[in-house]
Parts: C-alpha cells; structure tokens; sequence
C-alpha cells in the first residue's frame, strides 16, 4: 500500500521527501553524499526553506488549479510497518490507495 500525500507548501514538500528517506532508513548525510550534495541542502528541503523557486512553484499551482502529488512508494514501505510509522501520523490530508 502507497501513502499518497497532496503537497499543497513547501513544508508539505520537505515532510513528504523527509518521510522517504525515513522509511528507506536513510540519514539526510548518506542521501547527500548519494545526491553528490551538503548535507544542509537535504535539511533545508526537507524543513520547507522559503525561496523564490518554491514561492513561485506553489504561487503557479494555485493560480492554474494544478494539483501535486507526492507517492511514496510500495517497495519503501514494505520496509516498514506504515500503519504505525510517522509517516501515518504525520499526514493529516494523506490519502491511501490499495497497490
């Protein structure tokens, strides 16, 4: 079963990407040095640091009625029990679907 999250800001954004790492066991170090990038990147993604990027990219969303979707994806979360990790706590306007 995918966990499924509507990314409606940027903190949405970051929780969704921090949740995937989470349940793949990752450290935000090892997923930097596998992206080739600082460790600082991946915390500010992940805590939804404002920039004009983001405020252009949710500004754009809304004004166009577009709507994005996060997924985090099955093979993840056979990993972990989702039913009782934080990512089920955490995403109150999460929606599930059967894989």
């Amino acid at each position: 079963m995918a966990v499924r999250i509507e990314i409606t800001s940027p903190e949405l954004l970051g929780f969704a990407l921090q949740q995937g790492r989470l349940v793949r066991g990752a450290s935000q170090r090892q997923l930097a040095d596998q992206l080739g990038i600082g460790q600082k990147w991946v915390w500010e993604m992940e805590n939804g640091k404002p920039g004009l990027l983001m405020e252009r990219l949710f500004a754009m969303l809304d004004a166009t009625g577009v709507r994005l979707w996060a997924e985090i994806d099955d093979a993840a979360l056979d990993a972990v029990d989702a039913t009782d990790g934080a990512v089920d706590a955490a995403a109150g306007d999460e929606e599930r679907r059967d894989g």
